[in-house]
């Protein structure tokens, strides 16, 4: 199975993402925006594209990884990833569901309002690029792409994670950590997926 968490910029995918993955055994994160970094890494900046999602090799090639690790590994996949292009969904995920993976779709909604406040939690200046996108963001999940929503305004991570959960029929394993420790988790995953 994949579980692909979609949802604007400070919606809490990536956070929700390895979350679920601590409490779901044999589960893997897959997250497609490095190879969008690699591909701005390794090639000319005079052919770069305002955003990676918009070449042809990313989609591409994540759609055959995905593809592959769907059929060679076991487990779950879960894949944290904005895409507010229904046509490049569809791309980077029919080739897994061609070959019989369940593939669960969740939009993890917010207000433009809760969105700008975790975005301040995160630090991102009152101009970035996450901020900027909220209303392209909003507006897709309104109009284009309106798979199952999962209204996060008022819930928690855990409320979050046990919402999905439920939702695709997985058991997760009890959350045996403290306050503090989920605390620290968290905040070591925001620091690790912070792009300079």
């Amino acid at each position: 199975m994949i579980i692909w968490l979609n949802g604007a910029f400070g919606s809490g995918k990536t956070t929700t993402a390895y979350e679920l993955q601590r409490r779901l055994p044999d589960s893997y994160v897959y997250d497609p925006e490095n190879i969008g970094y690699f591909i701005w890494k390794n090639t000319p900046r005079s052919t770069h594209k305002s955003d990676f999602q918009h070449y042809n090799q990313w989609r591409s090639f994540n759609a055959e990884l995905l593809r592959w690790m769907a059929r060679e590994y076991e487990g779950i996949l879960i894949v944290p990833m904005t895409v507010t292009n229904a046509q490049y969904y569809e791309e980077i995920t029919a080739a897994a569901a061609a070959q019989g993976t369940p593939i669960r779709h969740y939009i993890l909604y917010a207000s433009k309002e809760t969105l700008n406040r975790r975005l301040s939690k995160r630090l991102e200046r009152a101009n970035s690029w996450p901020r900027a996108q909220i209303d392209r963001c909003i507006r897709a999940f309104n109009e284009t792409l309106t798979e199952e929503k999962i209204m996060t305004d008022t819930m928690n991570i855990r409320e979050v994670v046990e919402e999905i959960a439920s939702r695709s029929g997985l058991t997760l394993q009890p959350d045996n950590r403290n306050r503090l420790r989920r605390g620290m988790d968290r905040l070591l995953v925001m620091l690790k997926h912070i792009r300079g």
